[in-house]
């Protein structure tokens, strides 16, 4: 599915509701819970100190409630996704081109 699709789903979805798009600050906290939330799981999964298996279930589950609540951010501004990810990517390959080590190409 594409950015623009996703956030039309999201889009469609919340307008069934009287209450639509919760106000901004509301959805900040929102994003920053289910951020929370993810991160607890990344931190079960990688730390030495729990001995839980890693679920990778619940990390799909929780990266996905992470990309509704930015969704419907990006939808109450009418900011496209795939405008804002490309203007992203492009600030990266520019500010950012030479920070890294780049792998070598492995000749055929």
């Amino acid at each position: 599915m594409e950015l623009k699709e996703a956030q039309k789903k999201v889009d469609n979805w919340i307008n069934n509701f009287e209450d639509s798009y919760w106000p901004p600050l509301a959805q900040l906290a929102a994003l920053t819970e289910e951020t929370g939330e993810l991160a607890r799981e990344i931190n079960h999964a990688e730390t030495r100190k729990k001995k839980r298996e890693p679920s990778g279930n619940n990390l799909k589950t929780e990266i996905g409630d992470v990309l509704f609540a930015l969704i419907c951010i990006a939808n109450s501004y009418n900011i496209s996704l795939e405008e804002a990810l490309n203007d992203t990517l492009a600030k990266y390959k520019t500010r950012d081109k030479n920070r890294w080590k780049k792998k070598q190409s492995n000749p055929a």
